[in-house]
């Protein structure tokens, strides 16, 4: 890890000295009502799983998540995350330039890094709400050749219609575009949005299991491309990437079984509902300034004076963490990110602010 990232909800407990789960964690987007029924108590009955070597590629995995999205399963790559296919990424596509399009998620930067990749960003404008007008990225596309775009994009919360991305990587058949779809599962009706079925060749999309299940611990991440491409990331991945307990976890979730459809279905209302309270709650505060998101967590501009830096250590006093955001290029120390959670934790949060930024 090089830039860093939310979450750091351990360091705040020792600091504070108080039990982990005295913590409203609002610095990292996973789903707040997960993980799903049943789910602790299956993993629970399969412990012994953990005595022999899972699957050296997870195979089984790769074809239950095929079926899952109505694709063929050499079309498929698992990992320990998407975090570890991002940073097989650049070597296993030669990437010499990397373009990505912020501000955003740290780790396609810190996965060029790593592999001593160059990389240049291409930054929405604050003024335009960060939605990108792919149109204007003129001659800063022309010498790159893999292409990195969150949608919905981390932490601005912008969504951008899948025909949209489409026509941008039919437009440009010689760069690879990768298109990070982790916060995608939130969305309402997210085959509309998605590439996932229907992807042109020189497109590879990243799906999360972590942020809507909330298993993030168990680290299963899976990558969907043309043969080719999945054919190449597979070999720069490692053996046994998966383990035995996100193994099990998967064929769980994935099987046909309605009680995850209404989990996911009851975390789509619960967020559009506590987005409406959190929107008006927070546009109540003076001089702050929230973006639209199509997901579960807001990116906000404090009111001058106030400093992120300054804003996340008091709320941290109040055992209240959110995500300071001043390490993603194309923002500053003006803005924070907030996730949704509860409806009381939500109230909570709102009501610290509120005090803080009036002091």
């Amino acid at each position: 890890m090089i830039r860093g990232h939310g979450g750091n909800i351990y360091a705040l407990a020792e600091s504070l000295g108080c039990p982990v789960d005295a913590i409203i964690d609002m610095s990292s987007n996973v789903n707040p009502l997960g993980p799903p029924p049943g789910l602790l108590e299956h993993l629970g009955r399969r412990m012994d799983c953990i005595r022999t070597l899972p699957e050296v590629d997870a195979g089984a995995a790769v074809r239950r998540f095929a079926a899952h999205v109505a694709i063929p399963a050499n079309q498929v790559l698992a990992g320990n995350g998407t975090t570890q296919l991002i940073y097989a990424l650049p070597r296993a596509l030669e990437t010499r330039l990397a373009l990505i399009v912020g501000p955003t998620y740290a780790d396609y930067y810190d996965g060029c890094r790593q592999n001593q990749v160059d990389s240049a960003y291409w930054l929405t404008r604050e003024g335009e709400a960060f939605r990108p007008d792919f149109a204007a990225m003129g001659d800063l596309l022309a010498p790159c050749d893999t292409v990195y775009i969150c949608n919905p994009n981390n932490p601005t919360g912008v969504l951008v219609e899948g025909e949209v991305l489409r026509c941008l990587s039919r437009t440009f058949p010689e760069k690879t575009f990768v298109v990070d779809e982790s916060y995608l599962p939130f969305v309402a009706t997210p085959e509309r949005w998605s590439l996932m079925a229907e992807r042109p060749k020189n497109v590879l999309v990243l799906h999360s299991m972590s942020k809507i299940f909330r298993i993030p611990g168990l680290r299963i991440g899976f990558m969907a491309g043309d043969p080719a491409l999945i054919e190449r990331m597979q070999s720069f991945s490692l053996p046994w990437s998966v383990n035995s307990l996100a193994l099990e976890a998967i064929q769980y979730l994935l099987e046909p079984n309605e009680s995850i459809d209404h989990f996911v279905a009851d975390t789509r209302r619960l967020l559009n509902d506590e987005k409406e309270a959190m929107t008006r709650r927070l546009s109540a505060i003076p001089g702050i300034r929230l973006f639209p998101s199509a997901t579960g967590f807001f990116l906000v501009r404090l009111p001058d004076p106030h400093r992120s830096q300054e804003v996340c250590r008091r709320l941290a006093q109040k055992k209240i963490l959110v995500r300071d955001c001043a390490n993603f290029t194309g923002l500053s120390d003006r803005f924070i990110r907030i996730s949704l959670q509860t409806r009381a934790m939500n109230k909570k949060c709102t009501t610290a602010l509120e005090a803080v930024l009036a002091t």
